[in-house]
């Protein structure tokens, strides 16, 4: 046992072979020395004198020097965790370094000897969270590593190189924008966290940037997913624009691609101002393609209406689908309308050729809800013509002349 006289106030630090546990009087504000690991000899006295500021190196003992715990860093401010420590804890809890705190998360705040300022915090809507004794402290936009530096520094005022450890208990859903070259372009919650209560079974997860495509309807066909822009918050009033190539993943399998989201992320997909029909089918295969699209096929085919087909269906295969054309068409030339981005709609005459590739001019690609519309044929319109003139002479000689009965009686 050892006591500490400070200012009239006594400080009994109670331990075995030399550690403590950091305590202090309830009516004062004077950090005591407390070991953080156990030493051999040295004292933990304060000069009357010393004009030390709380929780300063001063008031240790100069002679001492105080032994590191496993995976803390020499020399980290506050004691906070160092990076290996943060490395494993990353590892366990599946959080990226990049992770920023947000409204709704709940974290686990551990200080180390100090169980009376060891709490579960809810990080509010203000951006803060309530520590004990210390009252509301500002996290939003922090990572896990800069809140632990933040939380150490507000109980260095009350313990002497506070160890504060941080780790996620339930995550707020992940809330992004995705916008561009999608099927459904729009705002997303994807609910990946999860419970941690040491099993890793219920480690939170964090969607990938391909997951969240899909989840939008899968990319279209004009989509250029080399400049694929990612806008994230990085601190409470700042934003970073990173650049991912998909093709590297399709190709090459590189992971780094599929980056991790985090809440607020804004996805923009553009579009690609020159496809090539072999990226198109590249496209059509991969995970956060669509598993269809629907087209519309009017007119004279056999089988007219709604088609789903893959992304990579040139115009050709389309018709194909629809049981080819019927007797009453004209094979020569279709009309295709096509939405487009902008809300304007556009129609153009395309030569049908079934000997073609796949080509812009006479065998496109087809786009989510492209119309192709099979004309009657030339000779087709003039029978239907003269079809429509004579009826009704035909219909007042039949009730004249009573035709109908001659002919079937």
């Amino acid at each position: 046992m050892i006591g500490l006289v400070l200012g009239g106030a006594v400080a009994i630090i109670l331990g075995e072979s030399g550690s403590g546990y950091a305590q202090l009087d309830p009516d004062q504000n004077l950090p005591v020395e407390v070991p953080s690991q156990p030493y051999n000899g040295g004292s933990s006295e304060v000069s009357p004198g010393s004009n030390a500021p709380p929780g300063s190196p001063g008031l240790a003992d100069p002679g001492q020097t105080m032994p590191q715990d496993n995976g803390i860093s020499p020399g980290s401010p506050g004691g906070t965790p160092g990076p290996n420590q943060r490395s494993r804890q990353s590892e366990i809890f599946g959080i990226s370094a990049a992770y920023r705190l947000g409204i709704g998360d709940l974290i686990n705040i551990d200080v180390f000897g100090a169980e009376d300022y060891s709490t579960q915090v809810l990080v509010l809507q203000d951006g803060t969270i309530n520590l004990p004794r210390v009252g509301p402290v500002f996290v939003l936009g922090q990572s896990i590593q800069d809140a632990e530096t933040t939380v150490a520094a507000q109980y260095r005022r009350y313990i002497r190189n506070p160890m504060v450890t941080i780790a996620p208990i339930t995550l707020r859903p992940i809330r992004i924008a995705i916008a561009g070259e999608v099927k459904r372009p729009g705002s997303y919650t994807l609910d990946r966290g999860g419970n941690n209560d040491g099993d890793n079974n219920n480690t939170p997860l964090f969607p990938t940037l391909t997951e969240a495509i899909a989840q939008a309807g899968g990319i279209t066909g004009k989509a250029d997913i080399q400049e694929v822009q990612i806008r994230r918050y990085v601190a409470y009033d700042k934003t970073e624009v990173s650049t991912f190539n998909l093709w590297e993943l399709i190709q090459s399998g590189d992971l780094r691609q599929d980056v991790v989201l985090q809440s607020g992320d804004e996805v923009f997909i553009p579009t690609s101002v020159d496809v090539l029909p072999g990226e198109v089918s590249e496209l059509a295969r991969a995970s956060f393609a669509p598993d269809a699209i629907q087209v519309y096929i009017a007119g004279e085919v056999e089988n007219p209406g709604i088609l789903e087909v893959p992304l990579d269906t040139a115009l050709n295969e389309a018709i194909l689908n629809a049981g080819g054309f019927n007797s009453r068409a004209n094979r020569t030339v279709v009309d295709l309308v096509r939405v487009n981005p902008d809300g304007t709609v556009s129609q153009r005459q395309i030569e049908v050729d079934f000997s073609q590739d796949v080509n812009e001019q006479i065998n496109p690609i087809l786009t989510d809800q492209d119309i192709i519309v099979v004309n009657r044929s030339g000779l087709t319109q003039f029978g239907d013509s003269v079809g429509i003139a004579l009826n009704p002479v035909t219909q007042i000689l039949n009730t004249i002349l009573g035709l109908d009965r001659l002919l079937f009686d």
